[in-house]
């Protein structure tokens, strides 16, 4: 059995963005938890538990994957309603570079025959 790419992109993928992005937006920007949590679409409670590592610890996005969730963050923090347009940006990178193949590699393994991906190790 397997999971859909789709699915190891809403357990395991973006959450790890939203993790990035909610610390880049408190200690970079200043935002509340709560100011935060409505830009992201989360509650306060959420970025709380992103930020103290009890949410999101499987996934650790690559240098390039963090610096494109850098480039979004100040974008969200000049216009918090374009959250939703740039997470689903990060999340094309992400594919294009091959990023959530290395994900599927390490948590659903027997989709990559079926997708025809090969991740970049």
């Amino acid at each position: 059995m397997y999971l859909l790419p789709q699915e190891i992109e809403v357990w395991y993928i973006i959450p790890a963005v939203r993790k990035e992005l909610a610390g880049l937006l408190t200690r970079e920007y200043g935002f509340s938890y709560e100011k935060a949590g409505l830009a992201l679409g989360i509650s306060k409670a959420a970025i709380s538990q992103y930020l103290s590592n009890k949410r999101a610890n499987k996934v650790k996005l690559n240098f390039d994957t963090k610096r494109e969730v850098a480039r979004s963050a100040k974008v969200i923090v000049k216009n918090p309603k374009l959250a939703v347009s740039e997470i689903q940006r990060i999340l094309k990178f992400m594919k294009d570079n091959k990023c959530s193949c290395n994900v599927c590699r390490k948590y659903n393994k027997e989709v990559l025959g079926y997708c025809n991906c090969e991740p970049r190790y």
